[in-house]
């Protein structure tokens, strides 16, 4: 739909006040402050960590600190660039590419070091990921301000017994795909980048299936430098709240955890430093929760999930701790970059002080094996607890657009503590653990995924027989309409089936017994809505092949039923108790065709085995 230019410059005076649209900060002292005024009014706030700018005039200030507003974020050009003078100008910064995007551009990682080319193996790393939605870009403008202090305003203690690596911006596409209309529900930056990327996909939903260039190249740096730390870089939406520095990860207060040991790290050695640190710098943390509805501020909060498609999940079941950061949308951007630094500022330090403790932690989560593993977690239809929650107040109104009350956040704290249903996640879904699978030569696309993935693997060198389990599907729900470029394929149940087959070279086995056994797993097992198949990467298992016409199976389930007298009273039982399978002829014709040698045995069998 094309905009009138009337409705152009509506939108236009409700966005700005200001005309600055460029994508270099603005340079006249007195610009009025941009601002999108349909947004509820934004608290006051003036935090100790402002003292961490630098003055404009400063020849290392970023192009965030240039802007007399604090509220410009540079484009990915001016950023490489600045990073790329950065890097010649100090020894303990280096460039490093790692991957391309669909669109051609380079990927690269900015690496913080007193250990050269070569990181000192008992040192902690701390790899700190922002712009995997570029429209939430604050841990690139804090990242530059971070780094640019270690190198040269007195902070490079930070790396006497820590290395940093700073992705500032993951999706490259997205972030280059900018303007003034990314996130309406967000303060800030003035411009900013799209949630997706190039080929119109969401990161934060592919740490399993790695379908795309940004995941894999991402995940081959983590199996490159093996961080301690992962960090993911966010702004929220949804609610208005006090908090400004929202974070979260799996296991947080005794939630579910594929990873027990780091999970309490993070729970009792970072968790009360990091918002001991916040909060002495002016900033309010809070535990990363999701409002239950928008309509009801009140009504309650939720974990949102503990899906392994985002990174936390993925974190927890790959045992690489993962913190997600969820800045609050609502806060205004210099606010949020500034907590962000906060925040990286204190995880350096807290893993110079306790990283061999999670570094051991990590490795007693790598060597569980449990035999059981829950999985399709989903929300809880009762509150599991009550939680207090600084509120923002707000009032109601009758919305001529909606016909509706609508609510309004009227920018003030609320003083009255809310206390706050809070629901956690429970799994509909318990896996058996095999001893290993194996994946046909076929479906090579699927072993370079789990190698992507870093899973290790035996490959069959000539035909090889092999008698394992197979998994009989049920009847398959085909989803209506494509997500993350995937048609979603669902079965609640499976048949095993014992059967012997020769497995063609090039064919492999993986072993569950690894670190990543829980990621293989999930993966490979039909009914995790996290497999390869629940993304409809194995369509193929649902395609019948040979039929037989009415004309032939007629006469043949009637010489069944005469032959075989149990067949006919199953049968007949089946119609007095089915009257909807009673009265489709087809139906029952299927019935006898699937216990013909005629029938296809291959149908809705699916083509990875357990070793069980």
């Amino acid at each position: 739909m094309r905009l009138s230019a009337l409705t152009s410059a509506l939108f236009t005076a409700l966005l700005f006040t200001s005309p600055a649209m460029s994508q270099t900060p603005p340079s006249v002292p007195n610009a009025a402050p941009w601002d999108q005024a349909f947004l509820p009014p934004a608290p006051e706030w003036d935090g100790a960590s402002r003292g961490l700018l630098r003055d404009a005039s400063d020849p290392w200030a970023s192009a965030f600190e240039i802007d007399p507003e604090h509220d410009f974020s540079p484009n990915y050009v001016d950023t490489r660039a600045w990073f790329d003078r950065l890097d010649a100008a100090s020894d303990l910064i280096r460039i490093e590419q790692f991957g391309v995007s669909p669109e051609g551009r380079p990927i690269y990682a900015v690496i913080a070091s007193k250990d050269g080319a070569a990181f000192d193996p008992a040192k902690p790393v701390l790899l700190v990921q922002a712009g995997i939605h570029p429209g939430e870009i604050d841990g690139k403008d804090a990242g530059m301000m971070l780094l640019r202090d270690i190198a040269f305003y007195g902070k490079d203690r930070l790396l006497d017994r820590v290395n940093l690596i700073l992705i500032p911006i993951l999706s490259v596409d997205g972030h280059e795909r900018a303007s003034a209309y990314s996130r309406p529900n967000q303060r800030g930056p003035r411009i900013q980048g799209w949630r997706n990327t190039g080929t119109n996909q969401n990161l934060n939903r592919d740490y399993m299936k790695l379908d795309q260039p940004e995941m894999r190249a991402v995940r081959g740096l983590i199996l490159k430098y093996q961080p301690d730390l992962y960090v993911d870089v966010h702004v929220t939406d949804g609610l208005d709240y006090q908090y400004d520095v929202t974070y979260g990860f799996n296991g947080e207060d005794g939630a579910f955890t594929r990873s027990p040991a780091g999970s309490a790290w993070l729970n009792h050695v970072l968790k009360p430093a990091m918002n001991a640190a916040l909060s002495a710098q002016g900033h309010i943390p809070g535990e990363l929760v999701f409002g239950i509805d928008d309509q009801n501020p009140r009504a309650g909060l939720s974990d949102g999930g503990l899906g392994e498609r985002f990174s936390n999940g993925w974190g927890s079941a790959a045992h690489l701790p993962t913190i997600l950061i969820e800045n609050h949308s609502l806060k205004p951007h210099e606010q949020r970059v500034l907590g962000t630094y906060v925040f990286m500022e204190e995880a350096l330090r807290l893993l110079a002080e306790h990283g061999a403790e999670l570094r051991a932690a990590s490795a007693s989560d790598a060597a569980l094996r449990p035999a059981e593993i829950p999985a399709n977690f989903v929300t809880d239809r009762e509150p599991k607890s009550v939680r207090p929650f600084l509120g923002i107040r707000y009032e109601t109104y009758d919305s001529p657009a909606t016909g509706r009350p609508e609510i309004r956040y009227l920018g003030q704290p609320d003083p009255e503590l809310w206390q706050m249903p809070f629901y956690g996640s429970h799994p509909t879904l318990t896996l058996q653990r095999p001893r290993a699978y194996l994946i046909p030569a076929y479906r090579a696309d699927l072993i370079e995924r789990l190698k992507a993935h870093g899973v290790q693997m035996e490959t069959f060198g000539e035909p090889t027989p092999v008698t394992a389990t197979f998994l009989r599907l049920g009847e398959p729900q085909i989803a209506t309409r494509a997500n993350e470029g995937h048609v979603q394929i669902s079965v609640s149940e499976a048949t095993p089936e014992t059967r012997t087959q020769v497995f063609a070279p090039g064919s492999v086995r993986v072993s569950t017994d690894q670190p990543l056994g829980d990621v293989v797993v999930l993966l490979l097992e039909p009914l995790s809505s996290e497999s390869f198949f629940a993304w409809g990467m194995v369509p193929e298992v649902l395609t019948q092949v040979e039929y037989i016409e009415s004309y032939a199976i007629a006469p043949l389930a009637e010489a069944m039923m005469a032959a075989d007298p149990a067949l006919k009273a199953e049968f007949e039982a089946k119609l007095a108790a089915e009257p909807a399978f009673s009265a489709d002829p087809e139906a029952r014709l299927r019935w006898f065709y699937q216990r013909t040698p005629f029938y296809d045995d291959r149908y809705r069998l699916y083509s990875i085995a357990r070793e069980e």
